[in-house]
């Protein structure tokens, strides 16, 4: 005699794939893409600090461009 196999009920889909992606699977494409188009409207800004560390320099660009 055999058991009945339970299986677990699939989620019913509305009109297609149903696919969550986390929140940094936007979020850093995002920050990617405006810091390289501040560094295209802005190329004097884009040289090689050997002074100060990138942390640094990266941080003060931050806030430069929050100000604007």
């Amino acid at each position: 005699m055999s058991t009945p196999t339970h299986t677990r009920p699939r989620p019913v889909s509305r009109g297609g794939v149903d696919i969550r992606l986390p929140w940094w699977a936007l979020a850093l494409p995002t920050l990617a893409f405006v810091m390289l188009l501040a560094l295209i409207l802005n190329p004097s800004q884009a040289h090689a600090a050997a002074d100060q560390p990138a942390l640094a320099h990266l941080l003060e660009q931050a806030r430069h461009l929050l100000g604007r």
